[in-house]
């Protein structure tokens, strides 16, 4: 039998592993950013043209290469981060697998600039598919510039793969956030399209991150401080009622480097015990210094995954710690709950002596009287003279029906109809279902799917027919988000247009409207952008997705009545009818059942 194993050619070897390596934009952007900060550099800037599908440009400061170091980077296993396998587990540096440049280089068009401090002149390669097109001298700024053009040129089947460009562009940001985070020190600026989205200058932590991710998080973050033999924690927090409905800011750095960890992750959910509402996140950003032979690091591609060597321990410190901010920030509840920390005596007062006040009381002071009093003469009863001239109203026969009383305001309801002259012919259960009889039983409606899908069919149709009535504004509406967030209404721009929004300003980090659809509230107005950027990250579509289909999910999950309200009869009759009219009556907006019919059979079995 003939032989059937040969060994693969270098540039289908280099293929393969550029599968594990690079999967989408975002992870060319992560290590060329790492190499750029394992080359000492204090200024690091990034060029995205295209989500990255195009360009992907990285230039730093750092110390450079050689001739010999320039060309040999791009071969496989070619490190200068270790020379024995012992280094693996003393590791002080990003990249060590030396498979990087190689696998990207198999991929893409790579363009490579580089020189070291001391040198004249610095060396430029081009490389094609791991084919060495150029190689030669050229003048430089020291450090180096590496351009990735083209990505998956000559894999087509991996480059259909990637998503739209909003949503690559988002990883390509997770990335860079996790990186900027990681390494405050260094001075990092990011542009995508020639527009610059990050300008971050060397800074602490806490400033790094308010401008990471906008003004407001600073008001929101709790400092963790701890020191112990075995680990050091330091970072802060996010208060309890900032979590958010996703897990987008979390983060773990072990060392500088950016990890995840679901097990560490339980034990700040442990620490937020009883703090948290149902399906919300808390945000850390927290720094986890330990020995590095007691992690390993080298059990993932992507190295965002770690191994340490007493788990257990890491995991009750940290909880540990983060509840002891939590409480010493007086952001966990007290046991006292009526106690009024402000009343406290300060500490730097509780040992003195406390002395009885002396209250000096005149008794012959009268504050009606027209002279001072005499403390030989008793003073005249003054304040009779207030009622003269007044007559008795005691016998007055009033009957009070000229009196007007002052009534609470009734509270607002969808209808104003009089309630009185209505047959009701619907009932609300545990003001969650809604209960209407048919000929073959009675049907219950979950209120709350239900109005989601009546508010999704109508405001998909208006955003659809982009026929929208819209309420301009007396003072326009400003909202700070962070630069990934904006990006969700860069995106969808067009659409929130159609539905009745008018935008002043739309900027990397400020959003401004004027006008509004006539059906929002404008107190509501921040609520349904909060969906609707959490929509977008948890759903994450792809390049099938429909942004007026999100659009209209995002506006009815944000407006639809909550199990809990009480509704009037009109307002049940609304809810039913409008329902049954509906494209979809059945299935929610998360294909859950609506409604569930309950058969005259079955409910006669229950008195068998």
């Amino acid at each position: 039998m003939a032989d059937i194993i040969n060994l693969l050619p270098d540039h289908v070897a280099n293929q393969i592993a550029a599968g594990e390596v690079v999967q989408r934009p975002s992870s060319v952007v992560k290590e060329l950013l790492e190499n750029a900060i394992d080359a000492g550099s204090t200024t690091v800037k990034l060029f995205i043209k295209n989500a990255g599908k195009t360009r992907i440009q990285v230039i730093d400061d750092g110390k450079g290469m050689s001739d010999t170091d320039a060309r040999l980077s791009f071969e496989r296993h070619a490190t200068s981060k270790i020379n024995s396998a012992e280094d693996l587990f003393s590791l002080n540096t990003k990249g060590f697998r030396g498979e990087a440049l190689a696998s990207i280089a198999a991929i893409a068009h790579v363009e490579l600039k580089t020189k070291q401090e001391n040198d004249e002149l610095g060396t430029a390669i081009t490389i094609e598919g791991s084919i060495v097109k150029k190689q030669e001298t050229t003048a430089t700024s020291k450090g180096t510039s590496i351009a990735v053009k083209n990505l998956f040129f000559n894999i087509p089947a991996r480059r259909n793969f990637l998503k739209s460009d909003a949503v690559e562009l988002r990883h390509i940001i997770d990335e860079f956030h996790r990186v900027v985070l990681a390494h405050p020190q260094i001075n990092f600026s990011m542009y995508h399209n020639d527009n610059n989205l990050f300008d971050l200058r060397s800074e602490n932590f806490r400033q790094r991150i308010v401008h990471t991710f906008g003004k407001k998080t600073n008001e929101k973050l709790v400092p963790v401080d701890e020191d112990t033999e075995l680990l050091k924690i330091s970072g802060f927090v996010g208060k309890p009622e900032f979590a958010k409905k996703s897990r987008g800011e979390q983060f773990f750095f072990v060392n500088q480097r950016f990890i995840k960890s679901p097990y560490l992750n339980h034990s700040i959910q442990a620490a937020f015990e009883g703090l948290l509402a149902p399906n919300k996140y808390p945000s850390y950003f927290l720094n986890l210094t330990v020995d590095p032979k007691s992690i390993d690091i080298n059990i993932h591609p992507t190295k965002t995954e770690i191994k340490f060597d007493d788990e257990p321990t890491i995991y009750a410190l940290l909880r540990a710690a983060v509840k002891h901010s939590l409480g010493q920030f007086s952001v966990a509840p007290i046991l006292d709950f009526q106690r009024n920390a402000a009343l406290d005596t300060p500490y730097h007062q509780q040992s003195d002596n406390v002395s009885t006040p002396r209250v000096e009381v005149d008794p012959d002071f009268n504050p009606f009287s027209s002279s001072k009093p005499n403390k030989s003469t008793p003073s005249a009863p003054a304040w009779e003279s207030l009622y003269t001239g007044i007559k008795s109203a005691v016998n007055n026969t009033n009957d009070f029906s000229e009196v007007q009383f002052e009534s609470d305001e009734l509270q607002s309801s969808i209808f104003d109809e009089d309630e009185s002259k209505k047959v009701q012919n619907t009932f609300q259960l545990q003001h969650k279902y809604i209960i209407s009889t048919i000929k073959s039983g009675m049907v219950v409606i979950d209120q709350n799917r239900a109005h989601q899908r009546i508010l999704y069919e109508d405001f998909l149709k208006q955003i659809t027919l982009k026929g929208t009535v819209r309420q301009q504004l007396m003072f326009p509406l400003s909202f700070e988000f962070s630069t990934k967030d904006s990006e969700v209404f860069q995106t969808l721009k067009e659409q929130l247009e159609h539905s009745g929004f008018v935008f002043d300003e739309l900027s990397n980090k400020q959003v401004t409207i004027s006008a509004i659809p006539a059906a929002l509230k404008e107190s509501d107005v921040a609520k349904v952008f909060n969906q609707l950027i959490d929509d977008v990250h948890n759903e994450v579509p792809d390049f099938n997705f429909s942004s007026s289909d999100l659009l209209a999910k995002t506006f009815a999950k944000s407006l639809a009545i909550k199990n809990g309200k009480k509704l009037n009869v009109t307002e049940q009759e609304f809810i039913v009818n409008s329902l049954f009219a509906c494209k979809e009556p059945t299935l929610s907006l998360n294909n859950k059942a609506i409604f569930k019919t309950i058969e005259i059979t079955e409910i006669e079995s229950k008195f068998n």
